[in-house]
């Protein structure tokens, strides 16, 4: 056999391609589409929304955050409720979850969205709220609304190590046992609503 025999045509297959035509040209190769990485496209994915409703919540944990807006620790919750301290810690992680609270955020914090949220209500100041300096207003947002000391003192504008003079003296001008009480006095003299923020932040910045 010769070594460039041919092997034999199928007719159907002449067939087909007198009836198809012949081919066009072959041009260059068409472009594959190009995946384009989020970051690098047109638009802008708008900011993630981080306020979210608010659970109301049960007459269990409302009867707890009354007591936690009066400035009471877990243990002395549980001796005036007749509640075991380890009950009253999990009432109070339901409260910090449906108030949205991030984990572990410290009672100021937890008072602070009891009151904004308006799960409980409000105390009534028993005597006239101090001349605080804007600072002092800034600083005293910051405790509400962070846990951590350098997220506070960040928020606040002040050096880390400038944080606990700054707050030691915020006490003593208020009049505050410790920063949950802080927070107490501050809503019921209105120190800490949304127009007072706008106020504070606009003084700090002149």
């Amino acid at each position: 056999m010769s070594p460039r025999a041919r092997h034999p045509v199928n007719p159907n297959r002449r067939a087909r391609a007198r009836a198809v035509g012949p081919r066009p040209p072959r041009g260059p190769a068409a472009p594959l589409p190009v995946t384009t990485h989020p970051a690098e496209r047109d638009t802008v994915t708008p900011p993630v929304t981080t306020s979210a409703p608010i659970t109301p919540l049960t007459p269990t944990l409302q009867r707890v955050a009354q007591h936690l807006a009066t400035g009471l620790t877990a243990q002395e919750i549980a001796t005036q409720t007749a509640l075991s301290p380890v009950t009253i810690r999990q009432y109070i992680r339901d409260i910090r979850e449906s108030l949205h609270c991030p984990p572990r955020c410290k009672p100021p914090v937890i008072v602070h969205r009891l009151f904004a949220a308006q799960q409980v209500a409000p105390p009534t100041a028993d005597r006239p709220a101090p001349m605080l300096s804007p600072g002092e207003l800034l600083l005293l947002r910051a405790v509400a609304e962070h846990s951590d000391a350098r997220d506070i003192a960040v928020a606040a504008k002040l050096a880390p190590a400038d944080l606990r003079a700054a707050l030691d003296q915020l006490l003593t001008d208020t009049g505050a046992q410790d920063t949950t009480h802080l927070v107490i006095l501050a809503h019921g003299w209105n120190l800490l609503t949304v127009e007072q923020a706008h106020a504070t932040r606009s003084g700090a910045n002149q």
